[in-house]
């Protein structure tokens, strides 16, 4: 059984920043590309960033370039992303999400069958 849990979300001021891990079981870890998203309140769920199997090839989308960084250790089964520089925008539910195949799209969920259960990340203002 798949499971994908994370966890490190919380309240945070702006300009803050905060580490989120996502731990993987189930599946041979290193053989899997992992993205994360987020989902705001009455918002559509958009990709945030992935990294390759290796670690070799990061992926971030422009909201997040340069504050964001994903990182993973496979030794750990684990994927993070850290967040600096915190903004009221980047409150959402945070997932985490597996895929195998590196051919297709890494900003499309859809292509992602493994998703952890979310992370709450609240950035005041």
């Amino acid at each position: 059984q798949v499971q994908l849990v994370e966890s490190g979300g919380g309240l945070v001021q702006a300009g803050g920043s905060l580490r989120l891990s996502c731990a993987a079981s189930g599946i041979t870890f290193s053989a899997y590309n992992m993205g994360w998203f987020r989902q705001a309140p009455g918002e559509e769920r958009e990709f945030v960033g992935a990294i390759s199997r290796t670690g070799g090839s990061t992926y971030y989308a422009d909201s997040v370039k340069g504050r964001f960084t994903i990182s993973r250790d496979n030794a750990k089964n684990t994927v993070y992303l850290q967040m600096n520089s915190l903004k009221p925008e980047d409150t959402a539910v945070y997932y985490c999400a597996a895929k195998a195949a590196s051919g297709s799209s890494w900003q499309r969920g859809v292509e992602y069958p493994f998703w952890g259960q979310g992370t709450q990340v609240t950035v005041s203002s």
